[in-house]
């Protein structure tokens, strides 16, 4: 089997927030035909702007490199791409491109053997995957509105974990890393409710998207840890400063989650070896697809330490990345935003199977899911590549 053509779809799958406002968001799909007929999807998506178009034009660049090759021979693939790139640094758009194109040929893969890339993979560890809900709060301000919007979407839905982002930073103290004093107050008052409304043995996850400096990191996880219990405080400092973890680690009570933004297992030795992190979530579409994330989890597995999916875009990061969670020992759970479930199914000729705070995978072969093309070109952005490329 060869591939033959390699296409991708920008979409806008036009999300809405709370207040009907549209979300700015893209979503890149990749397609990888075969000259037996099997085809195979990959997503390649990247939040915020434009992060979507620049792995799609980084994907369309790397066709030449793909053309003519067995699609079934990932590894080789895998390692032929990520070395292009290395005289400049295969982190960032080059592994989002690589990951994309790994988790279709992982597709292809699966098709061909009439099985699902789950048992390639090893087999299932379990028969459903644990979800955690984010994206359920858009449209709440005040801390009743947070602890109604738990009851009435995350409780109701089954879940038993839920994250947020409370903590809201003005111009200033964004270039700075802090965070005023009413607006710590205000987050501490909307996990509390939170915390009132879900019960006690409800994990509640903060998210601080990597936006404080040292001390403002460790007042803030500290405070919300002893004052609500909260699960994990996700990125407390910039993704790109180990040396920060390094200092607020051990004047942390909280567990600390990190991974989203960073690149392949090499990224994630020094968070091993200097004990920087409880939880692991890094992103199926930028740290090197299905390949590239078993083995960031079967490191983490050696040092005990839970695996747990960063999963905020599109309907192939979901499936691809529940997936691999069916085979892990040491998976935790899986992200995803309630508010994106019509987004998923939108792309997809049936929707997925959301239930009780879980997703149940089909045994159909491949990621097990049919792609609805209509849907996609319906939706497909128009990108001006160079004329080479299209």
């Amino acid at each position: 089997m060869k591939i033959t053509n390699i296409r991708t779809y920008i979409v806008d799958p036009l999300i809405l927030t709370g207040s009907g406002r549209r979300r700015p968001l893209r979503w890149m799909f990749v397609r990888v035909d075969t000259d037996e007929g099997i085809t195979g999807w990959g997503e390649g998506s990247s939040y915020p702007y434009h992060g979507s178009d620049m792995i799609g034009f980084g994907v369309l660049a790397a066709r030449d490199a793909l053309i003519g090759e067995d699609p079934t021979s990932i590894e080789p693939l895998w390692q032929k791409l990520f070395r292009r790139h290395t005289s400049v640094g295969a982190r960032g758009i080059a592994s989002g491109v690589v990951s994309a194109i790994d988790i279709a040929l992982w597709d292809i893969t699966g098709k061909a053997a009439n099985k699902p890339v789950y048992q390639l993979l090893g087999g299932k560890m379990r028969d459903d995957v644990d979800l955690y809900a984010n994206g359920w709060f858009d449209g709440c301000e005040t801390p009743d509105q947070y602890a109604q919007a738990a009851r009435d979407v995350v409780l109701a839905a089954g879940h038993t974990a839920l994250k947020l982002s409370p903590l809201r930073q003005d111009e200033a103290n964004l270039r700075t890393g802090g965070i005023s004093p009413e607006a710590a107050d205000a987050a501490s008052d909307i996990v509390a409710a939170i915390r009132e409304t879900v019960g006690p043995n409800h994990e509640i996850l903060i998210d601080a998207h990597g936006n404080f400096n040292v001390p403002t990191a460790v007042r803030l996880g500290n405070r919300l840890y002893e004052e609500s219990n909260i699960g994990w405080f996700e990125e407390p400092v910039p993704a790109e400063s180990n040396a920060a973890l390094k200092i607020i680690r051990p004047q942390m009570s909280v567990p600390i989650s990190i991974g989203e933004r960073l690149f392949t297992r090499h990224d994630f030795v020094e968070i091993f070896e200097s004990r920087l992190a409880d939880y692991i979530m890094p992103d199926i579409c930028l740290a090197g697809g299905i390949t590239e994330m078993r083995k960031i989890a079967n490191m983490a597995e050696a040092y005990h330490i839970p695996f747990s999916p960063h999963d905020a875009m599109g309907s192939l990061q979901i499936v691809s990345g529940a997936q691999l969670c069916m085979t892990l020992p040491n998976f935790y759970r899986l992200e995803h935003s309630m508010g994106r479930i019509a987004s998923y199914n939108r792309y997809l000729q049936e929707p997925l199977n959301f239930h009780d705070g879980k997703i149940t995978l089909s045994d159909k072969p491949g990621l097990g899911v049919k792609m609805n093309v209509d849907e996609i070109e319906r939706t497909a952005v128009q990108m001006e590549f160079p004329e080479a490329l299209v």
